[in-house]
């Protein structure tokens, strides 16, 4: 298919996503698009629907940021991240000072918790959880 097929017919969200570096996989970018995060020109999009340049974008990313992305160009075949920067045009405005303020006291938040690995219990406390459910059951 050459790339005029492809702009005439078309190509599916959630390879689109992923090639134009969106999301890191298209695993992902499906998980995005069927949960909602995703919607083409106003209306929620479905992994098959096929993006035609001119599409304008709204990506929900977590804690509630949008992104507005303007396809401007399709690709079916993984590019160079440069490349695949070319594909679209991101029209997101700035964020206010209240959405920053609001970044830095989130990061000053999860800096502050304590970073505890997961372990595994001891001899001593396995034998102890062992006996607990003993007597629960």
């Amino acid at each position: 298919m050459s790339p005029h097929d492809a702009a005439a017919a078309g190509v599916r969200m959630d390879v689109w996503l992923d090639v134009a570096c969106l999301f890191k996989t298209r695993s992902e970018a499906q998980r995005a698009v069927n949960g909602g995060k995703v919607e083409v020109n106003g209306q929620n999009a479905t992994c098959h629907r096929l993006v035609h340049p001119g599409d304008q974008l709204r990506i929900t990313r977590p804690a509630g940021r949008r992104q507005l992305v303007l396809v401007k160009s399709l690709a079916e075949k993984h590019l160079p991240k440069s490349e695949a920067r070319l594909l679209y045009e991101d029209r997101t405005p700035p964020p206010t000072p209240e959405e920053l303020a609001a970044r830095e006291l989130e990061r000053h938040f999860w800096a502050a918790q304590p970073r505890v690995a997961p372990r595994r219990p001891d001899r001593r406390e396995q034998r102890r959880l062992r006996a607990a459910k003993e007597r629960d059951t």
